[in-house]
């Protein structure tokens, strides 16, 4: 059976890859012809743990192939995953491909779509004659985990009605089925609904830590601690429970969106949501305010900030509560300084200039009046932190994702300031 991905962004990127790697040939295609060129040189155009090797592997191993002639791609692939960031020519895309085929293809549609959709394009191609098997496939990554919850994922969802696609596509994941990762198959609508709600229910999880970080705070106690307390509990699970860490990422904020519309369509109100969504918007200004309170004021101050990316091992800032951070910060007459691993020259193009980028944490820490940590990037738990107390200006560290030893750092005579820390 031959299988297809079209899509050259990070969703297609990443299930080419990965499904190359179960030892199946895959074809990779898009119209971007120099994206596929650098694509199958390995040049992946963002940071991804472990991709790159994956994909370089599976090229070398001629079990992956990159293509842009669309029309050729589809008439040799019998299940074709349509897997592009974003679902503005998804429409068209499903029309052109069930023109090209003789025979009606398995369409897989991974790409983030409203609930409806799958509906809407089967009336699409009833309304213009055409064939295909429309599955509604909702895959779920964590950016920096993209590899690793691909080939460990929880459950596979297939919306559809037809047994023979569903036959298809567990034949394709056999690797995963074998290894007893639960297959639901329902309608469309409602594997639609599962990527946005999945996404609210963690933006609900978050922001209720964070919250509890604020009373932790007025009350001596320690939100590390709760967290781990609550997380051990099997009713709810430690997975996105860890306070400071606001909700972000590539789909993050479109799902939500999108949830919420489709409740405001329905006359149905979501409360939950909405307050989750406050206290996620929320969560930069009131750091703004917390480094604020210790400086006295921001005017003219200079403040460093390790980490943009929105969490480690990504260099997407998407959503990121780093960059809203420091465009506050801007706002309040700082002078800000910053530095991360991958993530600068995207985030040069949210914070259009208004920051300075250094080489070095250490550089970020010479003269400023505090050290911010605004991504959990592990390294930054292995910093010299005698030499960073002797750059800085004061010895003040604003930890916001709580990863930095407390106790050691004010036993060398900081002042460490996290979220929800006693």
């Amino acid at each position: 059976m031959q299988i297809g991905v079209y899509g050259a962004g990070y969703l297609g990127t990443v299930i080419s890859a990965c499904l190359a790697d179960f030892g199946t040939p895959i074809t990779c295609c898009h119209p971007d012809s120099s994206r596929m060129v650098e694509m199958a040189q390995g040049k992946v155009p963002f940071h991804e743990k472990n991709l790159a090797e994956v994909i370089k592997r599976n090229v070398r191993s001629g079990r992956l192939a990159y293509s842009t002639d669309v029309e050729a791609f589809a008439r040799k692939s019998a299940v074709i995953f349509l897997a592009e960031d974003t679902p503005q020519h998804l429409s068209d895309l499903v029309l052109r491909i069930s023109k090209a085929v003789p025979k009606a293809p398995i369409l897989s549609i991974v790409t983030p779509v409203a609930v409806g959709t799958g509906a809407a394009l089967e009336k699409k191609l009833q309304d213009a004659g055409l064939k295909a098997v429309i599955v509604s496939q909702p895959m779920f990554f964590t950016a920096g985990c993209a590899v690793e919850d691909f080939n460990w994922p929880d459950r596979i969802i297939l919306g559809t009605a037809s047994s023979d696609a569903v036959a298809a596509i567990k034949q394709i994941f056999h690797p995963l089925v074998m290894r007893g990762v639960p297959v639901i198959v329902t309608n469309h609508a409602t594997a639609e609904l599962v990527r946005e709600s999945a996404t609210a229910f963690v933006a609900t999880k978050i922001s209720f830590i964070i919250e509890l970080a604020g009373l932790c705070e007025k009350v001596n106690a320690d939100a590390v601690h709760l967290s781990l307390a609550l997380g051990l509990d099997k009713k709810i699970g430690p997975r996105c429970l860890q306070a400071g860490a606001g909700m972000g990422g590539l789909f993050a904020q479109s799902d939500m969106d999108s949830l919420s519309r489709l409740a405001e369509q329905n006359h149905v109100q979501l409360k939950i949501l909405l307050a989750a969504r406050e206290v996620n918007h929320s969560l930069a200004e009131g750091m703004a305010d917390k480094i604020s309170a210790c400086l006295k004021s921001l005017q003219n101050k200079d403040v460093g900030i390790l980490g943009l990316a929105f969490k480690p091992n990504t260099n997407s800032v998407a959503g990121s509560a780093s960059i809203q951070l420091a465009q506050g910060l801007v706002a309040r007459g700082a002078r800000v300084r910053a530095y991360d691993p991958v993530a600068i020259p995207d985030a040069k193009l949210e914070l259009n200039g208004t920051v300075h980028y250094c080489e070095t944490p250490y550089a970020v820490a010479e003269g400023a009046e505090v050290l911010v940590v605004g991504t959990g990037w592990p390294e930054f738990r292995a910093l010299d932190f005698g030499k960073i107390k002797t750059l800085l200006r004061r010895p003040l560290i604003v930890d916001t994702k709580n990863i930095l030893d407390s106790s050691r750092l004010r036993a060398m005579g900081f002042e460490y300031v996290g979220v929800g820390r006693v």
